[in-house]
């Protein structure tokens, strides 16, 4: 019965914790430029949640935030302005309806692939390693393409959570409860096993 209890308490603790996370990064994601900061601090913490050593969620996340918000910044408002670019692209190719329309949108298409894949990890990247922004982004997309079996996994999962919250309104407020902390907690799994091979194992435990 205490093995049961003991096995419920954690649970329970968990949830809660991944409440307080989602909270927490969706409040500072608030003002938009802000993901970059509060997308790493958020696999910063749930790295630690993994491993189960993560002390006090909202002081570990804030001093992450803090630590990696000018270079995680600087990486997001990249992606944000090649992202609405890609976007643009596109329209602008659907709108054409000709020979250069397709073309743009071919283009558009077949940039969007290693856009995708790179977005998946760089902010994982950035919890992690100490590198410049330009070769943060130019790890991540390497990672993707050296660990296709995690990045497809972390593809359909990504691509579920968008689709769940477009098509059911109950997701939505998952999302909101807690539905970012747990995918961070699925991402994190991703990224031990994907990180593994470059580190330290002190580093990766």
């Amino acid at each position: 019965m205490f093995g049961i209890d003991g096995k419920f308490y954690e649970i329970v603790s968990a949830i809660a914790d991944l409440v307080i996370l989602n909270l927490l990064f969706v409040l500072c994601s608030l003002p938009i430029f802000t993901i970059g900061a509060s997308t790493t601090a958020l696999f910063g913490v749930t790295k630690k949640m993994a491993d189960n050593r993560e002390g006090y969620i909202v002081r570990t996340y804030f001093k992450l935030f803090k630590e990696n918000f000018k270079q995680a910044t600087e990486i997001w408002l990249i992606y944000l302005v090649i992202g609405i670019l890609l976007g643009f692209d596109f329209m602008m190719g659907n709108q054409a309806k000709d020979t250069l329309g397709v073309c743009m949108q071919g283009a558009a298409m077949i940039l969007a692939i290693p856009y995708f894949l790179s977005l998946l990890y760089v902010f994982g990247v950035q919890s992690r390693f100490v590198n410049p922004v330009k070769d943060t982004i130019r790890y991540s997309f390497f990672m993707a393409l050296r660990n296709m079996k995690c990045t497809i996994q972390m593809a359909i999962l990504m691509i579920l959570l968008v689709w769940a919250n477009t098509t059911v309104l109950l997701v939505n407020f998952l999302t909101l409860v807690y539905g970012f902390g747990l995918m961070g907690y699925f991402f994190a799994a991703y990224y031990k096993k994907a990180f593994g091979k470059y580190l330290n194992p002190e580093e990766n435990s």
